[in-house]
């Protein structure tokens, strides 16, 4: 008796997470998941770029303290370039990298016009 029992719950709980499962599938279909979906997109790309953002703002700032920022010199994107201890010059892009630099890299910068 208690084997049939078990039996008929397993096979219920079964049958309920397949029709759960199909349910969620069929939700894009429909406008308000189609908006969730276009909603959870936008959210990622915002949060993306802030995540960006952030670790340039933080990767600049501990070059500007530990290493030195070469004047009058600019990186091929117009930024600062910076020089480690090792005299390896880099740049911070914009997702916060450091992108190491060759000597036919390194650009003159254009004086500012007056």
């Amino acid at each position: 008796m208690k084997k049939k029992l078990v039996m008929g719950l397993l096979t219920l709980a079964l049958f309920g997470g397949a029709a759960l499962s199909v349910n969620a599938q069929e939700k894009k279909k429909t406008e308000v998941g189609k908006a969730l979906d276009h909603t959870g997109k936008a959210i990622e790309k915002g949060a993306k770029s802030v995540g960006n953002k952030t670790a340039e703002v933080a990767v600049k700032g501990s070059s500007k303290v530990a290493d030195k920022t070469w004047k009058g010199k600019m990186a091929p994107d117009g930024s600062n370039v910076y020089i480690n201890a090792k005299n390896e010059k880099y740049y911070v892009n914009a997702k916060g990298a450091k992108i190491w630099l060759k000597p036919s890299q390194i650009k003159d910068r254009p004086e500012p016009k007056k």
